[in-house]
Order: structure tokens, then sequence, then C-alpha cells
């Protein structure tokens, strides 16, 4: 093997990184007798078959075909195999130039050159080929009358088509058996219409429709290759004609986005630049992703979680207040959203040659954080500190919790935490306004989950116990959610339920034994019209059974976001910081524990019962009296149908609307028996009538001192702790026994504090055995 190696130097010959030096000649002779010669240089006109990395030639390109492939989810759905692992295959493409490894072998690389004939109007009567000093091999010798280079693809073109007939789309709407030479197919994916009308409306969603009947097509080719589209019949295209003056019928060619140009969204009233989410698409509907961000966004568990969005079709990149996209000439279709205070922006603007910057402009219309009103995600996972930032702050969420987690075997952020930082926060240098924390999940398959907020010093352990699918194979059920809640407390932070009401078994037993601060309300992203309901009625229904056993749980709210489609702060927490507190993440935590919080997928909403707001109790005395429920609910991006006052879990009063942005009243409560309030607001996304917008905590009402007490739902509730413990005793995997006395002694505790209230209010039912409903309850009237 010819080698320059020598101690301390590269290998430069072994890699391929040599350069220059004749490897070999080619001379065209002509009939004439003339003859042209050109030296073939090393890396640049040839390249050796093997090469390190990065040892490309200059002008020449391998005899292989840039590779483009889907995604290993993409093929998973599809139903087939990964052409690459996860990670590679999320580059969707390889040019062929790289120089791989397969099956334990080196890939052997051929080389292509095209040599231009100088004298096109001469005769070639032949080529001579000369050696060097290297051995060279040729292989095959061909010839083309192309005026342009033939192995020059140009810039990425895209056109949409009609689909042939007999050709189907798969499972992610991309069409099957499109190809071309003379270049690559990118893409072939179902072309998306929009809605004129709808563009131009108020509506909070505008999606467009899957084309069954068109496709667009993305590509990178010489401008003499032809397109193929396989059907019944195979389609074929010459895109020197798609690409002139008469394409063809229903064929409709996209300009091409290569002007780049400077957007920035600013605030109307004050001019600063605004962080946000930002959607664009072109006449044909192609998506126009800002620069930096995918031209498909991944929507797949743990796979690039970047700063994108999608819901359904509609793709988003989150974008500080100035940022650089690449546009085609014509009209363009510009989406920007800014939280639930800023209405949603949809306009069209018209891109020449001489566009250089668009200026758009957003009014915020609802100023709830003026008045001491601050919004948060409990619940946020994967995202790095930076890039949960950015998106707090696009999103309007003045408080990201970002979650330390366990899957099985699988860790996320666990060295973003350091039990100290909040992110964002004025004193280290940040702006004050958005504040990010690195928490943790706790969780347990079959006790439940528990989220930790806040806490300081060391990361609590395990973050997963008890065995898959939360933790590993063959881990020891050594911890509980009282455990975690009380070591979070004995750390300065805040402990939440999340996803209320799944899963039931532990989290009874933390709430009666007083551990938990509040209860979270999930939506992965209530803008999908599938994916999940808005404010849960179940999650709700939950909650209720603890405020009427007299536990007062403020309301929080968390996307749990894992994936592209799920949207951060979808759904999210209001709290009043009072007392003209500053914003920092210690007074967030103590607003959210003094319970006066509300939930929302987008209208906002304040109660109060004789002026006394959540988190607070009014006391009447032996008898009742009559209470004054003050609400007011504004919102900037979803209408709401009906405002309904909620006492002990079912609607004492509703007030309907059509569809409107702005209401607020009074109502007259009789309260003759221990009672909560709450207020309720119906909206919807996708047109339910049923669907919850966003609910208030609860305020107590007491009547001669008792509070609300119902024995049915502490029936629900021991059982659900009796379930706990049932798990201890028989399947739960102990280190030893005094593992499993400490792990069932907080349950026993819990069960027998609630059990005693029960015998107290004169109830009383089989002990140790499930309730199996109210035949098992003795000595109430309503009973």
């Amino acid at each position: 093997t010819v080698t320059d190696y020598a101690e301390g130097l590269a290998d430069t010959l072994l890699t391929g990184d040599e350069l220059g030096g004749r490897v070999a000649t080619y001379s065209l002779e002509y009939s004439d007798g003339t003859r042209h010669s050109e030296p073939i240089l090393r890396r640049f006109q040839i390249q050796q078959t093997r090469i390190g990395w990065s040892a490309s030639a200059f002008a020449a390109m391998p005899a292989s075909d840039v590779e483009i492939f889907s995604t290993a989810s993409e093929a998973f759905d599809c139903g087939r195999m990964p052409r690459k692992t996860a990670g590679r295959s999320e580059t969707r493409q390889i040019s062929g130039r790289e120089a791989q490894a397969v099956g334990g072998k080196d890939l052997e690389l051929r080389w292509m050159y095209a040599l231009e004939n100088p004298f096109p109007d001469k005769t070639v009567s032949r080529l001579v080929f000369e050696g060097g000093r290297e051995r060279v091999v040729l292989y095959a010798i061909s010839s083309t009358r192309l005026r342009e280079h033939p192995l020059r693809a140009r810039t990425r073109r895209k056109v949409r088509l009609p689909v042939p007939a007999g050709a189907r789309f798969n499972e992610i709407g991309e069409l099957e058996g499109v190809q071309i030479d003379l270049g690559s197919v990118i893409s072939a994916r179902r072309a998306l219409d929009y809605d004129q009308s709808r563009w131009d409306s108020a509506q909070a969603v505008v999606e467009p429709e899957l084309s069954d009947t068109d496709v667009v097509i993305e590509y990178a080719a010489h401008p003499s290759g032809r397109l193929y589209l396989s059907g019944a019949e195979t389609v074929v295209y010459d895109l020197s004609e798609l690409e002139g003056p008469d394409p063809g019928e229903n064929v409709v060619p996209i300009p091409p986005a290569n002007l780049p140009v400077r957007v920035e969204i600013v605030d109307a009233d004050t001019g600063e630049l605004l962080p946000a989410r930002v959607h664009m698409h072109g006449v044909a509907g192609e998506y126009l992703p800002t620069r930096g961000h995918h031209r498909k966004v991944n929507p797949y568990w743990f796979e690039d979680n970047y700063g994108e969005h999608i819901n359904v079709q509609n793709q988003y990149g989150y974008v500080e207040g100035s940022f650089e996209v690449e546009l085609p000439i014509g009209s363009v279709f510009v989406e920007v959203l800014k939280g639930f205070e800023y209405p949603t922006h949809r306009s069209i603007v018209e891109v020449t040659s001489e566009t250089r910057v668009l200026r758009i402009e957003l009014r915020r219309l609802l100023h709830w954080r003026e008045s001491g009103w601050v919004s948060a995600d409990t619940h946020v996972h994967f995202l790095s500190p930076s890039t949960a930032l950015l998106e707090g702050r696009a999103e309007g969420i003045n408080v990201v919790n970002l979650l330390v987690a366990q899957w099985g075997e699988m860790f996320s952020n666990v060295t973003d935490f350091d039990g100290a930082t909040t992110l964002g926060e004025a004193e280290p240098g940040g702006g004050g306004e958005f504040l990010v924390r690195v928490g943790s999940e706790n969780r347990s398959q079959v006790l439940g989950h528990i989220s930790l907020l806040g806490y300081s010093g060391s990361l609590i352990h395990p973050l997963s116990t008890g065995g898959p699918t939360e933790s590993a194979i063959g881990d020891a059920l050594e911890s509980s959610l009282s455990v975690w809640a009380r070591q979070c407390i004995r750390q300065g932070g805040m402990v939440v339920i999340p996803h209320s009401p799944h899963p039931q078994a532990e989290r009874a037993a933390t709430i009666v034994l007083g551990l938990v601060h509040a209860i979270e309300m999930k939506v992965h992203n209530p803008r999908h019209p599938e994916t999940d309901h808005h404010v849960s009625p179940y999650g709700l229904a939950d909650w209720y059974k603890y405020l009427n056993l007299g536990y007062e749980i403020p309301l929080v709210a968390g996307s749990d976001k894992m994936r592209a489609t799920d949207l951060l702060g979808g759904i999210r927490t209001y709290a009043l910081l009072g007392d003209g507190r500053e914003l920092t993440y210690d007074n967030w935590m103590r607003a959210v524990q003094d319970g006066n919080t509300f939930v929302t997928v987008g209208p906002l909403v304040s109660m109060s019962v004789n002026g006394v707001v959540p988190g607070r109790s009014v006391d009447l005395p032996a008898g009742g009296g009559t209470v004054t429920v003050s609400w007011k609910v504004e919102s900037a991006v979803l209408p709401f149908t009906s405002v309904e006052i909620i006492r002990n879990g079912t609607v004492a009063e509703e007030i309907r609307f059509a569809d409107v942005m702005r209401a607020e009243g009074e109502y007259e409560l009789r309260v003759t028996e221990p009672s909560w309030v709450a207020v309720r607001v119906r909206g919807s996304y996708r047109g339910d009538p049923h669907d919850v917008a966003a609910h208030t905590s609860a305020v107590q009402v007491s009547v001669d001192g008792v509070r609300t007490f119902a024995p049915h739902d502490a029936v629900r509730v021991l059982d659900q702790i009796l379930g706990a413990i049932t798990y201890v005793d028989t399947l739960g995997a102990t280190r030893d026994a005094a593992s499993a006395r400490r792990l069932r002694a907080e349950m026993e505790t819990a069960y027998n504090r609630l059990h005693q209230r029960l015998h107290r209010a004169g109830v009383f039912h089989d002990h140790g055995t499930p309730s199996g409903g109210d035949q098992v309850l003795r000595g109430h009237p309503e009973l």
C-alpha cells in the first residue's frame, strides 16, 4: 500500500486527503488530426476507491445515487424496515460520498468525471487514455450532447401534479413509485388545500385539507431530467416542459423559495421584538420553513425535540422576534401565534424580487399580567432548557417546568438538573419575565406518577421504581409517591399530581396525607381535532372528588410535551402573584399554593365568592345563607359558549353565549350545606359544545364551621389506597421486608385517617374490601 505515513503525521495517502499529482491523461483526438489533452489529477478528476471522511473529489461524483429515505419511525408506520438507524435516518439523505463501513467492510467508491469537449463541432475519432505513476481502473465510458454539466443538479424545485390512476399514497401521505433521472426526488407528498375564506376569518384554527388527487413533488435535478410517476401506467414528465411556459394540464409549477427575507415580529404598541410561533406557506400549500427549521417536522416521540410544532398538517417554527426565511416570489400566507393574550395573526403578503424585510405587527389584546397573573406549564419533557425558554417566550408562558424522567432504560434531562438554577431569572442576567426550572416526574407503573417541582439540592431518586414500563426490569419497588413527596417538601419544592386522573392508586394516599400542593389537568394539544379533550372532564371529576372531601387543592395545568405534535402551553395555569410580588420561581410556587389559579386552553377567567378568591374560604352561620359569585371571562383566541357556576361538582347555574370573547356577571347562590364553588367555561377549537375550555380553582364555603364531606367519594378514595396497599403486599418486589413495611406504613396512615373521618360522619363499611358500590355503606341518611 502506498503511504506517506510518518511518526506523528497524518497518513494522507491512505485516507485520500492527498491533493494534486497527475494520475492519468485523457486525450480527445479529432478526425482533422488535432488533439486535446486533459490531465486527470488526484482528488480533482479522480479519487481512490476507499477514502476517509471529507476526502471527496472536487470535480468527480461517486457513481451512486444520493440516497433518500424516511425516518425510522416513518418506515415503521409504513410497515417496512428502516434503512437507517433512528439518529441517522433523521437526516433523510446521504450523498453517496460518505466513506462508510457496511457489514464490517469499507465501501468501495467508483467515481464519475465529465470531460467537456471543447470543440463540439469537430468529429471525435477516438479517446486516448494514458496512465501515470499510479494504477487506474477505467470502468465505463459514455457520451452525451447536454450543454449543461451532466453531473450538476440545480437547486431544489417543486411542482404540483395530478396523481396517476392506480397510484397510491402510503401511510405517511407520500406517493409511492416516484423516480427521476439525472437527479433526486426529495419528497412526494399529498398536496394541501387551504380554504381562502377560512384563512381570512378569525377562526382559531385553520387547517388545510389533504388532496386526494394531487401530489407535490420536491426534487433536485438536471434541467434535462425526466420525472416518472408509477400507477396503472407510468406517466413521464420532461423537466424542461414542467418548468416551461406551458407545463401541461393540471400541472402547477411552484415558484422556488430562494429569496432570503428578514422578518420582524413586533408589538404594535411598544415596537418590541416578539418571539413567536410562525407558519408560512406558498400558493400551492407548500410549507415554507424559517431558516434552521425542518421542511418536514418530525412528529414522533423522543425524536428531534426541537423548537418546532405540528398541528395535524400545519407546521410551525419557534423564532426570535427577528429571523430569516427563504420565500418565493408571489403570494405568501403567514400565520403568527403568541400565546393566549394576543389574537392569532393571519395575512397574505406579496413578495417581489425587491422584498428584503417583512414587518408583522401584533397587538396585545388582554393585559392580565399587569394585574399580577402569570402563566405556567407544569409538565414538559425532552426539550433543552434553552429551547424550553424560547418556546415559553413565544407561547407567552412565564414559567416552564422541564421535568427529568425515566422510561425503562431511558433517562431524559438528567444532566440539565442542578437543583439551583432557574433559567431566565433577572439576578443571573435573564429578563426575569420568562423562566425555566428543571424538576422531576417520578413514576411507578402501578402506584402512579408525581411531579416534584422547584426543589433544591440533589436530584430525587429513584426516578422510577417497581419495574417496567416506567423503570427497568428487575428494579426494586423502593419508593412511593408519598415518600417522594416528603423528600421534595424537605428540599423546598412543590408537589403536583400530574395528568389527572391517571394513574389512580397511591396518589389518593398522598393527597389524604396533605402532601400534595396542586392537581394537574393535562392536554397534549387542544387544537388537534383527535388527540384529546380540552380540559379533561375525567380529570375534573377526579379533582371534584377530593374537593367533596374538603381537601383544598388548586388546579394547575401541563401539556406533558414530549413531541412536536404536543403544544407547550396548549393548556396552561394562571396564578395570581398578588401583593405586588415580582415574578420569581419561588413566588410562583407560593402563588400556586395560595390557590388562586385557573387552567385554560384559551379563555382567561377569574371568580370570587363574596369577594373571596379561590384558595380561601367563606364561613356561613348555621342554616347557611346566600353568597354572590362574581366572574369575568376574556379571550383573545378561542370564543366561549357558556359559563357555569359549579357547586359540589354539579351545575348550579349556566349562562349561555353565542361564541363571545368577553363577558362578566354575578350570580346569587343559596348555600344551605357545606359546599365548594368554582367557575367552568365551555368553548371548543373543534366545535364540540361539551368541551371545557377553562376552569377556576375553588372557594370552600363552610356552614357553621363544617366543610364538605361526601361519603361516596371517601369510600372510592379508600378503595384506591387499598389497591396500593394490595400491590405492595403482593406484586411489589421490595428489597426486603423492612422496605415493604416502610412503604406500606404511609398508605396505612392515609387509609386510617380517611377511614376515621367516615366513622366520625356516622358512616360504616366493610373493612379491607373494595366497596364495589354503595351497598357497603351504612348509617348515613343519604345512602
